[in-house]
């Protein structure tokens, strides 16, 4: 094979341009991350490293990667996913394997859920999702007419995921297990699975949900500051009673960029988890509700290429990887506003983090690429 047969069967032609919207709404998220990782990491990067820049370095080193590959994802033919889902489903396996094993995961806050080479970290539970949606994309389009067997239909995509959420949790990272399962859900849902099983399987999750919460000291500290986080603001709820001070502090219209005062050692995590809550802070109401909205523009943009596209892999593939996004703006989102209890989970876009932010950099280009097929 020469080399342009080989390229066109890796990418598609320049013939259509992506959604304008949708790269419209992303870049404006991600130009804001930037603004804001500058502004929030600034003092913590002083304190930690002698060198207020170092964070935001490395945030602009992850933003240069990202876009790099987002610009390669937004090319590439749906084919070769749907080819390589099974040989990167195991390749997933492997590396959150690995992460487990000492020596080789690095452990940080309690959690083991890196692989470190030299100074470069990896997240390989950041790239399980997008994994795990292409696997059940080429599973659900290819067998859509056995999903109501319960025993060769239903059940394999289950078992599949329950592995990969398995070696997630005993990172442990419960908030990507959650997102893993709600994927499942809705994408078997999406694919035509019987109603009779998926009520089941929401049945069974929700067991595990409280098993896994109430089996756990830390996370029942979490639940118990999450529904009475003022009685326990010097312990378990220190965390969200300074995110809601920020937010409160805001108001309407913000105290001003870079005035924040909850970012100066008060807020923990403000440059990560939390990081919402210091647009809250400086941006106001005003703030919040623009980033809320172009989060929508994402999840409408992206869910209209589901919808339209012709092809039943890209189309599930599409609203999989939309719904990835989406919902892990809506959880941290809800968790810096004490709506849900407190999850380790980054702000898509805004975080800082190189192995989340490339992640979904990731899923946006082949919905970018998707979108080129539907007009």
């Amino acid at each position: 094979m020469n080399l342009s047969r080989w390229r066109s069967s890796i990418f598609m032609p320049r013939l259509t341009q992506p959604d304008a919207w949708l790269l419209a709404a992303v870049g404006a998220l991600v130009a804001l991350g930037i603004v804001m990782v500058f502004n929030v990491s600034y003092f913590r990067a002083q304190e930690l490293f002698g060198d207020p820049y170092v964070l935001f370095r490395k945030h602009l080193i992850a933003v240069g990667l990202g876009i790099i590959v987002f610009l390669v994802a937004s090319r590439i033919r749906p084919e070769l996913l749907e080819r390589v889902a099974p040989a990167a489903f195991l390749l997933c396996l492997a590396m959150l394997a690995l992460v487990l094993v000492p020596g080789l995961g690095a452990r940080r806050g309690g959690a083991q859920r890196w692989l470190c080479f030299g100074g470069f970290c990896l997240q390989p539970s950041e790239f399980t999702k997008f994994v795990v949606v292409v696997y059940l994309a080429r599973t659900l389009s290819r067998h859509r007419d056995r999903l109501h067997d319960f025993t060769h239909g239903f059940l394999p995509p289950l078992i599949s995921v329950a592995l990969c959420t398995g070696l997630v949790l005993l990172q442990p990272d419960f908030g990507t297990a959650v997102i893993l399962g709600a994927v499942l859900l809705c994408m078997l849902f999406v694919g035509g699975a019987r109603l009779a099983h998926l009520a089941s399987l929401s049945a069974v999750g929700v067991v595990f949900l409280i098993l896994g919460v109430s089996l756990s000291g830390y996370r029942m500290r979490r639940l118990s500051a999450f529904w009475d986080p003022w009685s326990n603001c010097q312990d378990s709820a220190f965390q969200l009673c300074q995110s809601l001070i920020a937010f409160g502090s805001g108001g309407i219209g913000g105290v001003g960029l870079g005035q924040s005062h909850q970012k100066m050692f008060f807020l923990p995590e403000a440059h990560t988890d939390f990081i919402f809550a210091v647009i809250g802070e400086e941006l106001g109401l005003l703030g919040v509700v623009v980033v809320l909205l172009l989060f929508g523009v994402v999840a409408l943009r992206g869910w209209r290429v589901a919808a339209r596209h012709p092809d039943s892999f890209a189309s599930l593939l599409a609203f999989g990887l939309t719904l990835v996004v989406v919902l892990g703006a809506v959880v941290n989102a809800a968790v810096v506003m004490g709506l849900l209890p407190t999850k380790g989970l980054a702000l898509p876009f805004l975080s800082y983090g190189g192995s989340a932010l490339t992640g979904a950099l990731l899923q946006i280009g082949i919905i970018a690429a998707l979108s080129r097929m539907t007009g």
